[in-house]
């Protein structure tokens, strides 16, 4: 699987949700919380795109950027694997955690009943 740091996840979240962008664009949809300038932006995505996790296409004097691996797989493996490497494989151990360090609200309890309930079927 490819790695991605946060920072880079960053990028592609913005890419996921609008395939085709710009970096001036990507830049504009990442927002200015993190400070990050255009230039910082266009260093992410040659990153990414050596990575294998973005491909560009040329647009006149420019490039844009589509992801190159699906959001769905990339993230049920990168669970996975996290799952795997801290918790020993195991989910019960992950969410007991979660519910303890964070607390789980009323709704996150009703969606896990739920899917626990679709398990068992």
């Amino acid at each position: 699987m490819t790695q991605i740091s946060a920072s880079e996840l960053e990028v592609m979240d913005v890419l996921w949700a609008h395939p085709g962008l710009a970096a001036s664009d990507v830049h504009e949809g990442l927002g200015d919380e993190r400070g990050w300038n255009v230039r910082t932006v266009k260093t992410f995505l040659a990153r990414l795109v050596e990575k294998g996790a973005l491909r560009k296409a040329e647009d006149g004097r420019r490039y844009l950027y589509y992801p190159a691996i699906k959001e769905d797989a990339y993230k049920a493996e990168a669970a996975t694997q996290f799952i795997d490497r801290v918790f020993s494989g195991r989910a019960a151990p992950l969410v007991a955690h979660l519910a303890d360090s964070r607390g789980l609200t009323v709704e996150d309890i009703a969606e896990l009943e739920k899917l626990l309930g679709e398990l068992k079927k």
